[in-house]
């Protein structure tokens, strides 16, 4: 805020490096992190490697991320074993990688572990990570443990407990200043990386 309001360079809010000038500055850079093995800059490239159709070489940037502990890396590597996309369909591996997202802390990935879990049949498994996903703030965990609160299956005190969770998960991203950069960020609407 404070370099759009005095008009200065704009920075990286981390390194406070010069933002990048041009979209062909900004792939040397990705790239450069990419080469010293940056996990986010890793599994950066192996997003736009797979919206271009090449699930090789996503595959290969989003393994060495998931190495590295990218749990986003992680998820994504479970969705290419469950999709067959790249890969032989496999479900060990599926389940592997998204018990490692999830043990990492990525809400989508425990929501999927527990939908994963309720299509096998272990209901009481899948509802646990339901809870723990809604306390992290994913809406569809929410839902799915509402329907079965409606059901029976899971206590009003649980219920209640995750629906406190996941407001205060919810309440805890909320701030005036994420809203001005979000309204800020529409109004620029800047291009997104392509590589």
């Amino acid at each position: 805020m404070r370099e759009l309001e005095g008009k200065l360079q704009e920075s990286c809010p981390f390194c406070r490096h010069p933002a990048p000038k041009s979209q062909e500055e900004a792939v040397r850079n990705v790239m450069k992190r990419a080469g010293v093995n940056d996990p986010v800059a890793m599994r950066l490239v192996g997003c736009k490697r797979h919206e271009k159709g090449d699930y090789a070489g996503a595959f290969e940037y989003w393994t060495k991320a998931a190495g590295s502990g990218d749990t986003e890396a992680h998820l994504q590597l479970s969705l290419m074993y469950q999709e067959g996309k790249g890969v032989e369909k496999d479900k060990k591996k599926e389940l592997h990688h998204l018990e490692e997202a999830a043990i990492g802390g990525h809400s989508f990935a425990r929501h999927n572990l527990g939908c994963l879990e309720d299509a096998n049949g272990r209901l009481e498994r899948a509802w646990k990570h339901f809870i723990i996903a809604a306390n992290q703030g994913v809406d569809g965990s929410l839902e799915n443990l509402r329907n079965v609160y409606e059901m029976g299956y899971v206590s009003k005190e649980d219920f209640a407990a995750a629906l406190r969770g996941h407001q205060a998960a919810v309440d805890a991203t909320k701030s005036p200043q994420r809203d001005e950069a979000e309204a800020i960020r529409r109004i620029e609407d800047r291009p997104a990386l392509s590589l």
